[in-house]
């Protein structure tokens, strides 16, 4: 019997050893990538700023650094494009994040050669391919797609922002939609003045209309609307965070667009463009004060 019993207690043991054992054992290799994607973003954002900067300094002096080139704008827009998709892809996975961009550049892009074609809906316009870059595919500039998605997703995510106490509101979904519309038309009002008047990327047509903002048709405003509207209809779905993790507010859209405005905003004021300029500038003070409201407002 007093084998039996030590027997027994000797495969218990055995038995808790094991299971203890088994809690040390690793179930999974160390990602030895892990943190390099924050690390990556980060870098990209510094790089954005550095080439901001360049760009706000070339607006006074043309020939700073880099000469009459007109690649360093270019290049400004991809590295914007590239830190708002990887901010993007901390929040969502980032298939989600590359099909919303996908989506975003191939409906504006379709949109944009219609109204390069047929003037509808933006209003009649042609692009100035010695400034703006090559074609895409004629008559689509390569960076006008990559403008609407560095637009939808700033405007999107700084929406977010704002209304980050709403977010379990009924109609909070349909309040993110409306917002962002609102802000990607006021982006396009703060970019019109510095596209056509300060860079010469594009210019409009005369129409019927005598009223314009610096020479763009009010009806652009209209067409801007209803394009982001219909963007936002196919895009929302990839954009919803299904994760049921809390994730801390996030400022990065709403820097990328405040340095974005105030790109605008130099470019105007140096070339006296009183109204565009007061424009932006009440429109960057407005964002950044209900931006910084809506997340303390939940504490």
């Amino acid at each position: 019997m007093k084998r039996r019993e030590s027997k027994t207690a000797n495969n218990q043991t055995g038995r808790r050893m094991g299971r203890v054992e088994f809690k040390h054992i690793s179930v999974s290799a160390r990602n030895p990538f892990a943190g390099w994607e924050r690390i990556g973003v980060h870098a990209l954002f510094v790089a954005f700023v550095a080439l901001l900067a360049v760009v706000c300094v070339r607006l006074r002096i043309p020939d700073f650094l880099l000469g009459a080139a007109h690649w360093p704008e270019g290049l400004l827009l991809v590295l914007a494009t590239a830190t708002t998709l990887g901010s993007l892809s901390g929040q969502i996975p980032a298939q989600n994040v590359v099909l919303a961009a996908l989506v975003v550049a191939v409906i504006a892009g379709a949109v944009e050669v219609l109204g390069a074609i047929t003037a509808i809906p933006f209003g009649p316009f042609v692009y100035n391919k010695a400034n703006i870059g090559p074609w895409l595919f004629y008559p689509l500039p390569w960076a006008v797609p990559v403008i609407w998605v560095v637009a939808i997703l700033n405007a999107r995510g700084v929406v977010r922002l704002i209304l980050r106490r709403h977010r379990h509101a009924r109609n909070y979904g349909w309040w993110v939609m409306g917002l962002t519309v609102m802000l990607v038309v006021l982006f396009d009002l703060s970019l019109e003045p510095y596209a056509t008047q300060v860079r010469e990327y594009w210019s409009w047509k005369p129409t019927k209309l005598a009223s314009t903002w610096y020479t763009t048709p009010w009806v652009n405003s209209l067409g801007w609307t209803v394009t982001s509207l219909l963007i936002l209809l196919f895009v929302t779905p990839a954009l919803i965070n299904k994760s049921p993790v809390k994730k801390p507010p996030t400022y990065h859209p709403l820097c990328v667009w405040q340095l974005l405005s105030l790109l605008f905003l130099i470019g105007t004021t140096l070339q006296s463009l009183w109204a565009a300029s007061a424009l932006i500038a009440t429109q960057m003070v407005l964002v950044l004060v209900l931006a910084w409201l809506g997340p303390r407002a939940t504490k």
